[in-house]
């Protein structure tokens, strides 16, 4: 078995020898510079996504820096609505009380005066 694997071994061997002569001999001197090409079209592309891949980052943290303002934004007015909202109840609650007074007060002018 041993020598049958030496001998698969040689064949492949030879088989990509001829593959890389006969690509030398279509190619030629071009391969090398077809090489060089894709080199830098992947150097390029690498540089791209890294691009990319800051901006991504850079806006995503814009984003949740956003987020975050417009939350405190909204809290803060939440806050001051609901201030607003107390002062006018507590001033509707004064007019309803200062009239209940007037209204007593009237009913008390009145008992002094027929008694």
């Amino acid at each position: 078995m041993s020598k049958k694997n030496d001998q698969e071994v040689v064949e492949e061997t030879t088989n990509n020898s001829k593959i890389e002569a006969i690509k030398n001999l279509i190619f030629g001197e071009n391969i090398a510079e077809y090489n060089d090409e894709f080199e830098a079209i992947k150097r390029d592309i690498k540089a791209k996504k890294n691009a990319l891949e800051e901006l991504i980052s850079s806006v995503k943290q814009e984003l949740h820096q956003t987020i975050d303002n417009l939350g405190t934004d909204v809290n803060i007015r939440i806050t001051e609505l609901e201030d607003t909202l107390e002062a006018k109840a507590d001033e509707l609650n004064e007019q309803k009380v200062d009239r209940k007074l007037l209204g007593d007060l009237l009913v008390k002018l009145g008992n002094k005066i027929s008694e």
